[in-house]
């Protein structure tokens, strides 16, 4: 049986406060990717543990990113409300560039996708043996922080190597009924130091903090579903890191209407009827699939990502739930599902959450209703990592325990667990038909020689 620690006087905010991973690729002679040795915010030394990275290091980031950006086609330069990508053709390019060694074997225009900033639509094109992804499209730059985005709105430019996680991660979770996720939640160890501590009822001071920041101790990063040392894995568990900041106060939303969660417990008349241990996730928010009476034509429909927070108890071996929300909580995580889109400008870690989303709907899409095999496409050359590897990163393992805060009433408040769970199934699993998609469909067919167009 699991003894829940009890939690007195005072408001104690705890999670681990790392920021947005962003990482730099640059093209090497042998036409491979590497890093340099910031990612965007944070570093992972050869330990797997997270630091906050110097402002030399971000610096180096953007010059980087900014100069393998001068390598995109002057095509890109321009807006699209729909732009079209052909996976078959994509991949032909790919197997040419390689064929004729030219490097790098992916470009800057392939890894970045021709600029998409969302995917909208997907089309099955049997006659052609493709499939098609569309959605709307940007110029594009570098922001001051290293992100790649979009021009017009700052949106997080959607990433090959990205896609091709998320096609390989469908075929293994279908395979082994395993979803995508990841979570940080302190340590069994972490946990009793801090219930020993608890017990002796300390008397409150700055260095109450400071003791339950070591006590708790790193924090373990969990990866589920997906390959941890793709950078898929590192932006998604960025996106949870920011998600606490944010929480905690540690960064500002900039966005009109969003406090942080200890901003709303100040405004609170009383926190009765709030855990002690609130938890939080990002998750899949999307309205029902659309798709046309053939099923060769389907939209995504939504925001793509929602705020979920459910409280918790800290037992001996963790965070455990209890299926119960509080009110200033659940408040908070509706604020953020509100507020997302905005937020994913703000702080593109987010938008880059919700990219992700998008491409792993996509992948779950086509691996649930076959649609290579509609098509008559080989996607081998993407789906197979022998065929085409990924870059593999550092691990990220551990964090810091960092903490905010705040007299109110008698308790003490502890995020300590939070993440992504990443359960696309069920938005694939529910589509309408809706007979205009043939329509947008057929405008949509192939026109030119390149592997994308308008």
């Amino acid at each position: 049986m699991q003894t829940a620690v009890r939690l007195p006087r005072w408001l104690v905010v705890l999670a681990a406060g790392l920021v947005a991973v962003a990482v730099p690729w640059v093209h090497t002679h042998a036409g491979r990717f590497i890093r340099t040795g910031a990612v965007g915010g944070v570093y992972v030394d050869t330990q797997g543990v997270l630091h906050m990275a110097q402002e030399d290091q971000t610096q180096t980031l953007l010059n980087a990113r900014a100069e393998a950006l001068k390598r995109l086609p002057s095509s890109l330069n321009r807006p699209s409300p729909l732009r079209k990508i052909s996976l078959r053709r994509l991949q032909e390019a790919i197997r040419a560039r390689r064929a004729k060694v030219q490097l790098p074997v992916i470009t800057e225009e392939m890894e970045y996708l021709a600029g998409l900033t969302r995917i909208q639509f997907v089309f099955v094109y049997p006659e052609e043996n493709d499939i098609v992804l569309a959605g709307p499209a940007e110029p594009i730059t570098v922001d001051q922080n290293g992100f790649v985005v979009g021009t017009q709105t700052g949106a997080p430019i959607l990433q090959l190597d990205h896609l091709l996680v998320a096609l390989r991660s469908a075929a293994e979770s279908a395979r082994r009924g395993e979803v995508i996720s990841c979570s940080i939640d302190p340590t069994p160890e972490g946990l009793q130091r801090l219930q020993r501590f608890l017990k002796s009822r300390p008397l409150f001071s700055p260095r109450t903090v400071q003791r339950i920041e070591s006590l708790l101790g790193l924090q373990t990063i969990r990866i589920q579903g997906v390959a941890p040392t793709t950078d898929y894995a590192r932006r998604m568990v960025a996106a949870d890191y920011a998600m606490k900041r944010l929480a905690m106060g540690l960064d500002r939303s900039g966005v009109p209407g969003l406090p942080s969660y200890l901003q709303l417990l100040r405004r609170a008349s009383s926190v009765r009827g709030e855990s002690a241990t609130p938890r939080w996730w990002m998750a899949p928010n999307y309205e029902a699939l659309r798709k046309s009476p053939d099923g060769l034509a389907w939209e995504l429909q939504g925001p793509g990502v929602k705020v979920v927070t459910e409280d918790t108890v800290l037992g001996a071996q963790g965070p455990q739930r209890t299926g119960r929300t509080s009110p200033v909580a659940e408040r908070w995580a509706q604020l953020m599902t509100t507020h997302f889109e905005q937020l994913a400008t703000q702080h593109p870690i987010f938008g880059q959450m919700r990219n992700l989303m998008d491409l792993t709907v996509v992948g779950a899409l086509i691996v649930r209703y076959g649609l290579d095999q509609k098509a008559g496409l080989d996607l081998s050359l993407l789906m197979d990592n022998k065929q085409l590897g990924l870059e593999e990163f550092p691990v990220p393992r551990k964090v810091p325990t960092q903490a905010a805060v705040i007299k109110k009433g008698r308790m003490w408040i502890v995020i300590a667990s939070g993440g992504v769970e990443m359960n696309v199934w069920p938005v694939v699993d529910q589509a309408q038909v809706h007979e205009p998609m043939d329509l947008v469909r057929a405008r949509a067919e192939h026109q030119g020689e390149h592997w994308w167009w308008d």
